[in-house]
């Protein structure tokens, strides 16, 4: 299952997303990973969370990003829960790739029974109508 958080700055996504994940340690019988650009969440997070941090590994493209998760996924078969901070400031602003990339994200949760939840930074009303199903 994958969950977008869309809106504009200033909307709250963050503030979803510590909460969504601090609920999804809670009851989660997994792993649970989060994919933030920059270091800012280190002290929003319970400890129990794998914290990673896109710019130490360079991840610039959907390409990197679809890479790195399969990776993750390769290397811990109990993750159940991955969350991405801001899509956008890790992989660009292309809205055609980001988009790609959701739906390539929907296959590989599906096929590994994890969820994937991420935010993006722009107004929900601009949202094609294929990503709005993940809103």
């Amino acid at each position: 299952m994958i969950h977008v958080i869309m809106g504009l700055k200033g909307t709250g996504k963050t503030k979803k997303l510590i909460d969504a994940i601090n609920a999804a340690v809670a009851e989660a019988h997994g792993d649970v990973v989060c994919i933030e650009y920059g270091k800012k969440l280190t002290y929003d997070l319970t400890y129990k969370v794998r914290l990673v941090d896109s710019k130490e590994y360079a991840i610039s493209s959907t390409e990197m990003l679809k890479g790195f998760l399969s990776g993750l996924h390769a290397g811990n078969f109990d993750i159940t829960h991955v969350f991405i901070d801001n899509l956008y400031k890790t992989i660009g602003t292309d809205k055609a790739a980001a988009e790609e990339f959701v739906a390539w994200c929907a296959k590989f949760a599906a096929a590994n029974s994890m969820e994937i939840t991420m935010t993006i930074s722009e107004d929900p009303a601009n949202a094609s109508e294929a990503m709005k199903q993940y809103l």
